[in-house]
C-alpha cells in the first residue's frame, strides 16, 4: 500500500516535528507526489509551519497542478489572474480557464460570465461606470447596476457552499465565538479562492474607488435571513497604519423586506436593488475614524438578503505578512 506522504507530514507537524515533516515533503516533491506538493503550497501560502512565501506557493501550486492535482489547477489559475505570487498574466489565466471549461460546468459558467464583462487584456472593464451622490460630505456614492444579474447570481452561487456563521475571537478564551455584532452567515474569497471572475470584479471595485486592487481586503459575501442584522458599527480600524478608508457594499438580490443600510447620524436609510452598490468613506480628511459613518444593517423582516462587501485600505496590503 502506497504511503500517504502528505498525511504523514501533517501528523509529524501536529506533534511539533516540523523539520521531519518538511524533509518528508521535500523528498516527495522530487518524486512528484502531487498531494505532498499541494500541502507544502498551502503551508507556504498561509505561513503555516514555514515562512510565508507567495512566490514559492505559486510555484508549488503550479507543480501540483502539472502533476494532475485538480484543486491546485483552480488555485494556480487564480494566481495567474491576480498575480499575488508575482507572475500575473491575465491572458494565460483566460487560456487556462478556457481549457478547464471544456470539462467543468462551473468553469464554463465563469468563462461565459467573463466573456460578457467587456474586459481588456488586463482584466479591466472597458464599460463606462456612472456614479451618483447620496451624501457629499461625508462621501456616500451610489453606482446603479454596477453588477449584472448574472454576476450577482455567480457570487451567490460561489458563496453558498462556503457560508458559515460570522465569528470573532473571544479575547478571554481565545476561541472563536458567534459575532455579537454581525449575525449573518459569511463567505470570504482570499487569494486561493479569488478566481478570475472575482478578481475582475475586485478590479471594477478598485476603479470606482480610485484605488489599486491590492488595497482591497478579500471580498466577502454575506447572507442575512429573517431577524439577522449587522448592529451599529464603524468599518474604520480603531488604530494602526493602513486604515480602512473605503467600504464597498453591492446588493446581490431583491425580494426581501427590511435589511436597509442605516446611517443614523446622517439620517440616511438605503436599500439597493440587485446589482446596485454604494461606496462610502470611513475616515475624516485627517485620517481619523469618521463617527458620522457609523452604520448598521437593519434586521431582515422577510426572505434572505445577499450582500457583497469589500473593505479598501489607504495603501496596498502587505501580503508577505503571515495571516
Amino acid at each position: 500500500m502506497t504511503e500517504n506522504i502528505a498525511e504523514r507530514a501533517r501528523q509529524l507537524a501536529d506533534r511539533g516535528r516540523i523539520q521531519e515533516a518538511l524533509a518528508l515533503l521535500a523528498g516527495a516533491i522530487v518524486t512528484g507526489d502531487r498531494e505532498a506538493i499541494f500541502l507544502l503550497a498551502l503551508w507556504r501560502l498561509a505561513g503555516h509551519h514555514v515562512g510565508r512565501d507567495l512566490s514559492l506557493a505559486d510555484t508549488l501550486f503550479q507543480r501540483a497542478a502539472d502533476a494532475g492535482h485538480l484543486q491546485a489547477k483552480t488555485i494556480s489559475l487564480a494566481f495567474r489572474a491576480h498575480g499575488a505570487g508575482g507572475r500575473r498574466d491575465w491572458r494565460e489565466a483566460m487560456r487556462r480557464l478556457t481549457a478547464l471549461s471544456a470539462g467543468d460546468p462551473d468553469a464554463k459558467r465563469e468563462h461565459d460570465l467573463i466573456e460578457a464583462m467587456n474586459l481588456d487584456d488586463h482584466g479591466d472593464s472597458l464599460s463606462s461606470i456612472a456614479a451618483g451622490t447620496i451624501k457629499a460630505s461625508p462621501d456616500i456614492m451610489i453606482f446603479r447596476q454596477l453588477l449584472t444579474q448574472e454576476e450577482c447570481y455567480f457570487l451567490i452561487r460561489r458563496a453558498t457552499p462556503l457560508f458559515a456563521p460570522a465569528t470573532v475571537v473571544d479575547p478571554r478564551s481565545g476561541f472563536r465565538i458567534a459575532n455579537p455584532i454581525r449575525t449573518s452567515d459569511a463567505a470570504s474569497f482570499p487569494l486561493l479562492r479569488e478566481s478570475p471572475a472575482i478578481h475582475a470584479l475586485n478590479r471594477r471595485f478598485a476603479r470606482i474607488s480610485g484605488t489599486e486592487v491590492a488595497q482591497g481586503e478579500p471580498l466577502q459575501i454575506l447572507r442575512y435571513v429573517r431577524r439577522q442584522e449587522y448592529r451599529l458599527h464603524s468599518d474604520a480600524l480603531p488604530q494602526g497604519r493602513n486604515q480602512r478608508k473605503w467600504t464597498l457594499l453591492a446588493y446581490l438580490n431583491s425580494g426581501y423586506d427590511g435589511g436597509e443600510t442605516y446611517f443614523p447620524e446622517l439620517g440616511i436609510s438605503f436599500r439597493g436593488n440587485a446589482g446596485d452598490a454604494i461606496l462610502f468613506c470611513n475616515v475624516t480628511p485627517n485620517g481619523q475614524p469618521e463617527q458620522r459613518m457609523m452604520h448598521a444593517g437593519l434586521p431582515v423582516k422577510r426572505g434572505s438578503k445577499y450582500l457583497a462587501s469589500r473593505w479598501i485600505r489607504e495603501a496596498p496590503i502587505d501580503l508577505s505578512a503571515t495571516s
